[in-house]
């Protein structure tokens, strides 16, 4: 066992409210340089820079993390909810799923900014036409039902936000909805989950959200894993076979 740290909420130049030197590479290599052992690329209900994050770290070898193909999927509540898988076909199953159910007017880079698909060589491949900072209309409960059949884990995000969260959405956290853990934004205190889980007993997480490459890793959990992985990562937040979260920790200067 050793103790991993993990930001498991990246966005990357994909994400219309990111920066353009976002590239998957960078992330990754910013990543590295941090100490992360594992982090998750969740753009707004897209999967398409996760294979240029896998092969960016392939290429960087034992020092880079271990990579999470993820999606921040916006449900019909207008809710946030991290979905997280170790097989990127499983992901791209669940992109699919999302387009199938997003909102259809194309995206205004004008107003929204530009979502860009880059390869592990910081080259544009193409630009994403749909609104994904839009929401879907598939229920919350819908999105943890298919989450769960392909093999990933569900995280709602950013609990302790007033909008685009389920809190903020909802009032509460549905107590029959099948969640994995909550994530607490960099801005919030972890110690104070229980203010937003109203009751509800979830395993607390922190991530940077970082749609800047200079917040990569402001934010992180600390957790006791055998390797970085996911059912690592699941057995951790069930407190399972000795692994387990430790804590919860912001790189000084992180906002």
């Amino acid at each position: 066992m050793r103790a991993v740290r993990a930001d498991l909420h990246l966005h990357t130049c994909l994400s219309p409210c990111g920066d353009f030197d976002v590239t998957p590479a960078a992330v990754v290599g910013r990543a590295a340089e941090l100490g992360l052992g594992l982090i998750a690329i969740c753009d707004h209900n897209s999967a398409e820079n996760v294979a240029a994050a896998l092969v960016a770290a392939r290429r960087l070898g034992p020092s880079a993390p271990h990579v999470l193909a993820g999606l921040e999927v916006t449900t019909a509540e207008e809710a946030h909810v991290l979905t997280l898988f170790d097989d990127l076909k499983a992901a791209l199953t669940m992109q699919a799923m999302v387009f199938d159910h997003l909102q259809k007017e194309p995206n205004d880079p004008d107003i929204f900014g530009m979502q860009i698909v880059a390869n592990a060589d910081d080259e544009v491949e193409y630009f994403n036409p749909r609104l994904l900072i839009g929401a879907t209309d598939l229920a919350v409960s819908e999105v943890a039902r298919r989450t769960h059949e392909l093999g990933g884990l569900l995280v709602a995000a950013h609990i302790d936000r007033p909008s685009y969260s389920l809190v903020g959405q909802l009032g509460l956290i549905p107590p029959d909805l099948p969640l994995d853990a909550v994530e607490i934004s960099r801005a919030g205190d972890p110690a104070q989950a229980d203010r937003w889980l109203m009751g509800a007993r979830l395993p607390v997480l922190t991530s940077s959200d970082a749609h800047f490459l200079r917040d990569v890793g402001a934010a992180w959990t600390e957790m006791e894993l055998a390797r970085p992985c996911l059912a690592e990562l699941a057995l951790a937040l069930a407190g399972q076979g000795g692994r387990r979260v430790l804590g919860h920790g912001r790189r000084e200067g992180g906002a």
